[in-house]
């Protein structure tokens, strides 16, 4: 088998579910946006505040971890530096081959500067429009949607659910929940699913990362989750062996094709996994689970889906085939129109691997 080459990987087309706008800004953005609004960082060097941003993510510490989200969310403030925000995630991702996302933002979060929530939504919206309008313009065309998320821990959910389905026909095309999981079970936000589920608008809820297969089993058979954000531990639910045999969570998982928005290196950083080689990933796709590839926080993880990519190549022996399975599996499980989806996969996807793939 031909080896793979880094440089390739960026040039096919993948699909990516869960990324962070507020974990994914360039370190030159974070500098300038800070020095408009005096906010104090790290470092004022582009250079070393990234290099700042990968060492505190990867310390192990989980204060320095969301110190670095305090960083961001800071200078994310007022409707222009969120449009510049948005704008440049949707150039970043096209210069890396993506040609569909959804990349989520807690609205909440971006309230400091007296926005109202719907101007916080409308600003990301333009921005994510804008970029995706340069990026067709240089030949890299990408389409990105907007999930909104509510904190956890708070107790604005039912009022973001609301504000997600408001703007449903404006560029935002699903909902979720993030946040610590241990004492915040995604059932203290069921009015907000019930809601949704009578709107008939799809959400996502991170769940199986930090906390293991209760937070699972509620996220799907309480709230009703169409997918779910990380989902790693689900292969907590399975017997060892040359056959593993799967319980009865899992088998439910598999069986109705619950996609599961695995996201290796940021796993990794947070210690749901101890290496990208030990990911349960492997075993997962083995078992034909709805297996999606994703980059979580692009700036703490120093990373991007083509990275990602090749962390599994390196790891696992992926060739094209498999690269191909994972992107056609995130387009499958994406939360816009079923046409839509096949015509990215028809047209775009499987014809560039095509090429490759013989």
């Amino acid at each position: 088998m031909v080896a793979i080459r880094y440089e390739d990987i960026v040039k096919v087309p993948k699909a990516l579910l869960h990324d962070h706008l507020d974990g994914g800004l360039r370190p030159a953005t974070v500098v300038e946006l800070a020095a408009e609004v005096g906010h104090e960082l790290p470092s004022t060097d582009p250079e070393a505040l990234g290099r700042w941003f990968a060492e505190a993510a990867h310390s192990g510490s989980l204060e320095r971890y969301l110190e670095t989200f305090a960083h961001t969310v800071a200078v994310m403030q007022t409707a222009p530096a969120l449009r510049r925000v948005a704008r440049e995630c949707a150039l970043d991702l096209a210069a890396d081959g993506v040609v569909y996302a959804e990349v989520r933002f807690a609205p909440e979060q971006h309230l400091e500067q007296n926005l109202t929530l719907d101007e916080v939504v409308e600003a990301v919206v333009a921005g994510f429009v804008e970029g995706s309008a340069e990026a067709a313009g240089s030949g890299n065309p990408i389409r990105v949607g907007t999930l909104l998320t509510a904190m956890r821990h708070a107790a604005r959910s039912q009022e973001i659910a609301e504000l997600a389905v408001r703007h449903r026909d404006a560029g935002v095309v699903g909902f979720d929940i993030a946040g610590a999981e241990a004492g915040f079970p995604p059932t203290r936000h069921l009015d907000a699913f019930e809601y949704l589920q009578r709107e008939n608008f799809h959400f996502t809820i991170h769940a199986g990362e930090a906390f293991g297969l209760p937070s699972i089993w509620q996220a799907i058979q309480w709230c009703g989750a169409d997918r779910l954000g990380h989902g790693v531990r689900i292969v907590d639910d399975n017997t060892p062996g040359p056959v593993p045999t799967l319980g009865r969570l899992a088998a439910y998982v598999r069986d109705k094709r619950i996609p599961l928005e695995l996201c290796p290196s940021s796993n990794v950083q947070t210690g749901a996994v101890a290496s990208i080689a030990e990911h349960p990933i492997g075993l997962l796709r083995e078992l034909r689970f709805r297996v999606t590839v994703n980059t979580d926080n692009r700036l703490m993880s120093g990373t991007s889906m083509s990275r990602e990519m090749a962390l599994l190549v390196e790891n696992f022996g992926y060739g094209w085939k498999e690269l191909q399975w994972f992107t056609v599996n995130a387009m499958k499980s994406a939360f816009i129109p079923f046409d839509e989806r096949l015509a990215i996969i028809d047209e775009v996807i499987k014809p560039a691997y095509a090429k490759l793939i013989g």
